[in-house]
């Protein structure tokens, strides 16, 4: 295994290049193959009984999504916390990898009849995706020196688009034309089982390119430590960055911030094709196609505006850059409830392209320049995964609970311009008051 300095070009690319391998599970299995199998599969059952329950069936797979969520918040920092006194978050992040891989291989058996071993392939899939990007994350600060993390950050983003957009165009002909990769379902829906071979490309992917990653990160910052009370590290330490808070108030204050238009912000995105499938008046078989290349097309150009915000970032400042990004949210968010027509729903993704990548982007980056010089990096970004998590638990808890009283999705979308707004407002008072150098 090599050893790299921090700043080391290689060490930096081998970094960035997990977001090549992990992102596919957010494209085609979050975003896009998923959605539409879900939709397919339920058919004309708008309610699904589970647990002798009657859910919406959106409903249903947002609260199971909140439902894992919950559990990365809790369990994330018990691990976080063993990663930095054991000095082998490297482990960790493999060890979610692996977990999340197999689930999305596992989804290839999701069907209505078996609805509740599909929701926990569901569920793994996305606690391993997620719990991975607590350790990925944290490597940030202990590879690359600050002037290097908004470029190195932006291009860790480019390269998941990237990549998961050539999965996403393979797996678009799978489902297409599935005669070509001779996939017959002996009479039934071959464009269906195409969509649940899909699912086991992501699986593949992702624990393959993963290795390139794996062998050039460091395990850790720290010889092995082992202590009687080692499970209640996580615990102490987030207490202890809490602590710390108190006397890095420009930190606390941007924390206070994120957890807002974050909770909007990944509640929006885990729920857009869902949106996509549901509330957009597709024609005849236009869905299919339409929803795929309306996603292709907040990827390809979400490459661009990751790239462009990292720039914008390192001229105006992270702080103006969120604030500009909140507020372009905030328009979307508004413009989503009006929208009927797919061409309509065209113009929305593009702009969700322009500012995904670059929202997520520069506010890890800005996280990663704020936390204090320490070795425990895990340990903050745990806290920042912690804030993460628990705003979207709450993000899709709302949203469900509106979703299945409503019936409408509509009115789901539009309470989260609230906190948008008020995401703005808490960064602009952020920037009136800033004497950081960001």
């Amino acid at each position: 295994m090599p050893h790299h300095k921090k700043g080391d070009k290689k060490l930096l690319s081998a970094w960035a290049s997990y977001d090549w391998a992990n992102s596919v599970y957010f494209l085609v299995i979050s975003s896009t193959i998923f959605p539409l199998y879900y939709g397919y599969i339920c058919g004309d059952l708008t309610y699904l009984e589970v647990f002798g329950i009657s859910f919406k069936n959106t409903a249903l797979i947002s609260y199971v999504t909140a439902l894992a969520f919950l559990v990365i918040a809790f369990w994330s920092p018990i691990l976080s916390g063993i990663a930095d006194y054991m000095g082998n978050k490297k482990r960790f992040m493999q060890f979610y990898c692996y977990l999340g891989a197999a689930a999305c291989v596992g989804l290839y058996w999701f069907d209505i009849q078996n609805i509740y071993f599909g929701l926990l392939f569901y569920f793994f899939a996305l606690v391993g995706a997620w719990s991975s990007l607590v350790f990925y994350n944290s490597y940030l600060p202990d590879i690359a020196f600050p002037e290097q993390q908004n470029r190195i950050s932006a291009r860790g983003y480019a390269l998941g688009y990237i990549g998961s957009v050539l999965l996403l165009l393979v797996n678009l002909l799978m489902v297409l034309k599935p005669e070509i990769f001779s996939i017959d379902d002996n009479g039934g829906d071959a464009s269906l089982k195409a969509m649940r071979y899909s699912f086991i490309t992501v699986g593949v992917w992702w624990f393959g390119f993963s290795h390139i990653a794996f062998y050039h990160l460091p395990c850790g910052n720290r010889d092995k430590v082992y202590t009687k009370d080692i499970f209640f590290n996580g615990y102490r330490e987030l207490k202890s960055v809490w602590n710390s808070l108190k006397n890095l108030s420009f930190l606390k204050r941007y924390l206070g911030a994120f957890f807002v238009f974050s909770m909007a912000l990944q509640t929006v995105m885990l729920v857009a094709a869902y949106f996509g499938e549901q509330e957009i008046s597709w024609s005849g078989d236009e869905k299919t196609m339409g929803l795929i290349i309306s996603i292709l097309l907040i990827q390809i150009i979400a490459i661009f505006g990751a790239l462009m915000s990292s720039r914008l970032a390192n001229r105006w400042g992270n702080i103006k850059t969120l604030i500009l990004l909140n507020i372009i949210w905030l328009v979307l968010c508004i413009s989503a409830y009006f929208i009927y027509e797919p061409i309509e729903f065209y113009i929305v993704a593009g702009f969700v392209g322009l500012c995904m990548g670059g929202i997520q982007s520069v506010a890890r980056s800005t996280y990663s320049q704020l936390i204090p010089k320490t070795l425990d990096t895990t340990s903050y970004f745990s806290f920042y995964d912690v804030a993460e998590k628990v705003g979207i638990v709450i993000g899709m808890l709302l949203y469900a609970t509106i979703d299945q009283i409503t019936g409408s999705m509509r009115s789901s979308v539009l309470v989260f311009v609230v906190f948008f707004f008020v995401g703005a407002i808490l960064l602009i008072r952020l920037q009136r008051n800033n004497n950081e150098t960001i």
